[in-house]
């Protein structure tokens, strides 16, 4: 019964921004942890982004330490990520992802490129 919804991939410049968001159903989300993964061409899924269930907490892979947001409204059953400062290598599928319900979105294109 578990959805997540993903939205708000697509092409952007380097050094452009671009929000994504993950819309959740089928689950109590106020009381959840979210997360945020990638999967770039020919690589592993990798750990992006995580927030405890109220918001008040983040943790953040290095590679997007200080460009990268990830917010949630709990009135919406919603989890955001915002990109700044794109960098080509940030080019991958986006995840969203529930921990304890170990359930996936359907994941989003994001293509960083001039």
């Amino acid at each position: 019964q578990v959805q997540l919804v993903e939205s708000g991939g697509g092409l952007v410049q380097p050094g452009g921004s671009l929000r994504l968001s993950c819309a959740a159903s089928g689950f109590a989300f106020s009381s959840h942890p979210m997360s945020w993964y990638r999967q770039a061409p020919g690589k592993e899924r990798v750990f992006v982004a995580y927030i405890t269930n109220a918001g008040g907490n983040t943790n953040y892979a290095d590679s997007v330490k200080g460009r990268f947001t990830i917010s949630r409204d709990n009135g919406k059953n919603t989890v955001y990520l915002q990109m700044n400062s794109l960098k080509p290598e940030d080019t991958a599928v986006y995840y969203c992802y529930a921990p304890v319900r170990r359930s996936w979105g359907q994941g989003t294109q994001v293509t960083v490129s001039s």
